[in-house]
Order: C-alpha cells, then structure tokens, then sequence
C-alpha cells in the first residue's frame, strides 16, 4: 500500500492469540513489518507474532488519529470485532 506521510492510519491487528492491538502510524506496512520481525513492534505484539492487519483507517492529522485511537481502545471486544467486520 501507498503511504503518503501527511495521513495517519489507525490500525487494528489480529494476534496469534486471537486478540487485538490498536495503534496508530504514518507507514502501515513497515509498522506491520516492525510488529512481526523486530524490537521496535510494541511489547504487546512481540510475544504473540505473528499480527495481521484486521483493521485500517485513514485519518487527516495525528490528533485525529489519536482520538480515534483512543475510542476504539474503549470499545468492547464485541465492537472492535464489529468494526473489524465492517
């Protein structure tokens, strides 16, 4: 995928252990990358590689992002799997 550096992405990413990890970036495919094969992946995903993407939106500033980011984090199980479906 194409990134463009003024956009940020928030991101939900299916666990081997079936659970979710939400974040934010500029570059989803090397964040994805970094989560899988390297120490700058959060702590969270480093013990449960390998992720897959199951969630992307595109935000217009980070501050956007960042509220998106949190709002998600408060939903539910239920909701975020939702979201993911959509």
């Amino acid at each position: 995928m194409a990134q463009n550096s003024r956009y940020y992405f928030v991101y939900m990413l299916r666990c081997s252990d079936d659970t979710l990890y939400t974040g934010i970036t500029t570059d989803i495919d090397r964040r994805i990358r970094e989560h899988n094969h390297s120490d700058r992946g959060a702590k969270y995903t480093r013990t449960r590689r390998p992720v897959t993407l199951a969630y992307l939106k595109r935000c217009d500033s980070k501050s956007r992002a960042l509220r998106q980011e949190y709002a998600i984090k408060k939903l539910s199980r239920k909701q975020k799997e939702e979201l993911c479906n959509r």
